[in-house]
């Protein structure tokens, strides 16, 4: 399919998963807002090869999405730069693990702001231009944790669960107008972080990375294998397609049958 023409936003997407679904969207032709944390020289690194590898206009926002203000600053810096947001992807999020009685407050209120609160804004500041125009689509990503729960992650499983509701409030209320709003629940995913995690346990427990990723996995997941983000970057694309668009509201699992059991 070809995106060409449209722009694309994709939050926390300065690496990982964001990444991968930044590039997904740029080979298809759109233009592309990226936005999220790291050295001001990778991130520019990142932003030229878009450009670069696929012909595409990018800019980077570093709007702080921790506040509703925030967020609406990158809805106004895309629709600054290209005119409009076509497709939102709220991607941004952070981790913290503790037991809920150990939690700190300040830690579960930024999980909070950042994992659900700025998907709500989002929305809020993208979705009235895509009714405009009669096309938009909205993809958040949430986790295998939006749908089940692990240990020591309350703020995070309590925002990945709030942010499939969203989701779904959001595909009923947008459901006749060209807009739909969907989430891509992922299980394990190698990012550059978890690799890096991976090679510090393999040399803190003397294995090798390729019996660190079975072992982490296995964990979880039925099938033994990490979803990459170029895989994810690949739904997403579909999710913007026409063989998509009465798919709506839906939290769509891509995790190794993690859900499943």
């Amino acid at each position: 399919m070809s995106l060409r023409g449209k722009v694309a936003v994709v939050t926390g997407s300065t690496s990982g998963i964001g990444l991968g679904v930044a590039r997904a969207f740029a080979a298809e032709g759109a233009d592309i807002v990226i936005n999220g944390f790291g050295k001001a020289e990778d991130i520019e690194r990142e932003r030229a090869a878009l450009v670069a590898d696929f012909g595409v206009k990018a800019l980077y926002s570093g709007a702080d999405l921790s506040t509703g203000a925030g967020v609406r600053q990158l809805v106004a810096d895309a629709e600054a730069g290209f005119g409009r947001v076509d497709i939102l992807v709220n991607n941004a999020g952070i981790q913290f693990v503790a037991d809920i009685v150990d939690f700190p407050e300040d830690r579960w209120d930024a999980i909070i702001a950042i994992n659900l609160s700025s998907a709500f804004h989002g929305i809020k500041a993208a979705a009235p231009g895509m009714k405009a125009r009669g096309w938009g689509r909205i993809i958040n990503i949430a986790s295998a944790h939006g749908l089940v729960a692990s240990g020591q992650k309350s703020a995070y499983v309590a925002a990945k669960h709030g942010l499939v509701g969203l989701t779904k409030v959001a595909g009923i209320e947008l459901a006749n107008t060209g807009v739909t709003c969907n989430a891509i629940c992922p299980g394990w995913v190698l990012t550059p972080l978890v690799e890096k995690q991976l090679h510090d346990r393999a040399g803190k427990n003397g294995t090798s990375f390729a019996q660190e990723q079975e072992a982490l996995v296995a964990e979880k997941q039925p099938m033994k294998q990490f979803t990459s983000p170029a895989q994810i970057g690949a739904l997403a694309v579909f999710l913007c397609s026409d063989g998509a668009a009465t798919i709506t509201g839906a939290p769509l699992s891509i995790d190794g049958g993690w859900v499943a059991q």
